[in-house]
């Protein structure tokens, strides 16, 4: 009798990925935007000045222009008189001097808005039939 071959299978085992889509639970966003009024102050820059008039009554040899005097601002005020000869006489000065500047803070109201986001989670639907592949 002749012998016979010994046979031995060989085996391989294969693998197959692939992917399925699986709703596990669902989440609800929503956004509410509220708005509130606050008082808010800002800084008014407010200057004050006082005014003083000065009798002068002097003739002079011609138009004076205005001049400063540490804070004071000169104002010259002419007049023309009949003499026998015509000449300016300043009649007056008026002295304009900042007294003091303030910063003034006047309350206002500004509406500020906010956004408030709640985020509830739902569960998966019970009555899903299951996965699906894909």
């Amino acid at each position: 009798m002749a012998e016979q071959p010994l046979v031995f299978p060989v085996l391989q085992e294969e693998v197959k990925i692939g992917r399925r889509t699986v709703e596990i639970g669902k989440v609800r966003v929503s956004k509410r935007v509220t708005e509130r009024v606050e008082e808010v102050s800002a800084p008014v820059l407010r200057e004050e000045v006082a005014v003083e008039r000065v009798a002068v009554n002097r003739y002079v040899d011609g138009p004076v222009q205005s001049w400063m005097e540490g804070d004071t601002l000169v104002v010259p005020v002419l007049e023309e008189v009949l003499v026998l000869e015509k000449k300016l006489v300043l009649r007056e000065e008026i002295r304009i001097t900042k007294r003091f500047v303030t910063t003034d803070s006047p309350p206002e109201e500004v509406t500020l808005r906010r956004e408030d986001v709640s985020v509830e989670r739902i569960p998966a639907d019970p009555s899903d039939p299951g996965p699906r592949r894909s």
